[in-house]
């Protein structure tokens, strides 16, 4: 599957969307496969500060738990309920699955785009 190339991406597997207000953050396709099936997932309250490499919530599947990190330092300003509700989700489409939403204020310099992110994961 090619990353979409409107998504920005990290070593540690997560996508962030960039928008003018929030921005969306998620797990990638290859984070998902690497998991396996997705049973669960853990998400922060609305309103939490997060600093860029600091660990937001978890997401378990069959085969282990994983913790997943915020990309850019912000505010929460969304979780995806849904997803909560049906994490499953993110195996069938993990780009579309976002799992917070995020008011950005600084660490987006570390970011990598889909090329960068390809070559990452070969």
């Amino acid at each position: 599957m090619p990353y979409p190339s409107d998504l920005k991406y990290t070593k540690d597997h997560e996508w962030i969307r960039l928008g003018d207000a929030d921005a969306q953050v998620g797990i990638t396709d290859y984070a998902q496969k690497q998991l396996g099936d997705v049973v669960y997932l853990e998400l922060p309250q609305v309103g939490r500060a997060l600093k860029k490499g600091e660990v937001f919530g978890t997401i378990e599947s069959v085969k282990a738990v994983s913790e997943l990190y915020s990309p850019v330092d912000g505010e929460v300003t969304g979780i995806n309920a849904a997803l909560v509700q049906n994490p499953e989700a993110v195996n069938k489409d993990p780009h579309g699955s976002w799992m917070i939403s995020i008011k950005v204020n600084g660490g987006q310099q570390d970011l990598i785009d889909a090329a960068a992110y390809t070559d990452l994961t070969k």
